[in-house]
């Protein structure tokens, strides 16, 4: 068996996913995972509201599923994770992509109108990187100068108190991109890289996960953070270290081994009823997410597949287990 601990989340993975940890080359799903295939009288339209960094999963995902029903109808929206829990409670999106889980207080918001908790759905697995321009010397950094760098628990730094000599670059202030605080990469880095402190007023707000990396692929001297799924060419992602460990390459692998100290679950909320069955529709799309189809989206898009044993876990907690 293995085992990945990220803070209070453990999973444990059976040994037959073990096949899946790559360290090089294309990820492949779970082989244990359902083969999709379409159910009878499946239609009618949903909508999906939250994440920003999921928007192109939930698009993929979308695309996929209306080929099997022709007839549904799928909106997605995505302007940061903090907008998917207000959107369940009130009833406008059936699906609330988040990159974080949700807080305490969202939670106890949505307990107060339906009597119990929003169900959270793993989804797939990201390793949020740390991006820096593909021209730039800097290969890694440790989490305490990340802290340093981004939150105001540290001063203004230059790239040469970062270890970098070269003359052109030394000397030059760090321009720091990020994400707006209805992001929950925005809320995931605070709390996991900065130790909750608050982030320098310098720190450029983006609207979306591709804005910053686009954005550091246009700086030298830029540096930002974003989901893996939106590396370019024109960037280059920063090895990680944590408390004088050695520096770790985000990837499949670190990311489900724990080694990489920035790797964390992308959920799907709905709101269940566990009195009631799941009507077709939503009962089908969670079952598609969890496909080999669907988990095939999520490496297309960047991210990594969840194994079997957490779609099982998942779809069990919904009574869709097979």
């Amino acid at each position: 068996m293995k085992r990945w601990m990220r803070g209070l989340v453990m999973v444990t993975i059976a040994a037959g996913a073990s096949a899946m940890l790559v360290a090089a080359g294309p990820v492949k799903v779970d082989a244990k995972l359902a083969e999709y295939k379409a159910s009878q009288g499946v239609s009618g339209t949903i909508k999906s509201v939250g994440s920003d960094t999921m928007n192109n999963v939930m698009a993929h995902w979308n695309e996929s599923f209306e080929k099997f029903y022709p007839g549904v109808k799928i909106e997605v929206e995505g302007k940061g994770s903090s907008t998917a829990p207000p959107a369940l409670i009130q009833g406008q999106s059936q699906f609330g992509p988040m990159s974080r889980e949700m807080k305490s207080s969202e939670i106890d918001e949505f307990e107060k109108k339906y009597g119990y908790k929003p169900t959270k759905l793993r989804v797939g697995i990201d390793a949020l990187a740390v991006f820096v321009n593909k021209d730039n010397p800097l290969s890694e950094i440790s989490l305490d100068n990340l802290k340093k760098v981004f939150s105001v628990a540290g001063p203004d730094m230059t790239w040469g108190e970062l270890g970098v000599t070269d003359a052109k670059l030394k000397d030059q202030k760090v321009v720091l991109y990020g994400r707006n605080s209805a992001s929950g990469t925005y809320q995931y880095f605070k709390e996991h890289a900065l130790g909750k402190q608050d982030y320098k007023s310098t720190v450029k707000e983006q609207p979306g996960s591709s804005a910053v990396v686009q954005a550091v692929g246009t700086d030298t001297l830029g540096m930002g953070y974003s989901g893996i799924g939106y590396a370019t060419a024109d960037t280059k992602m920063l090895k990680v270290s944590t408390h004088g460990e050695k520096s770790v390459t985000p990837s499949y692998e670190t990311a489900l081994s724990g080694e990489y100290p920035l790797a964390r679950f992308l959920y799907v909320y709905v709101n269940f009823d566990p009195t009631k069955a799941l009507e077709p529709l939503r009962a089908e799309f969670i079952r598609f997410m969890y496909s080999k189809q669907g988990q095939e989206d999520v490496v297309k898009d960047g991210y990594f597949p969840v194994p079997e044993a957490v779609a099982k876990a998942d779809l069990k907690t919904l009574g869709l287990s097979k």
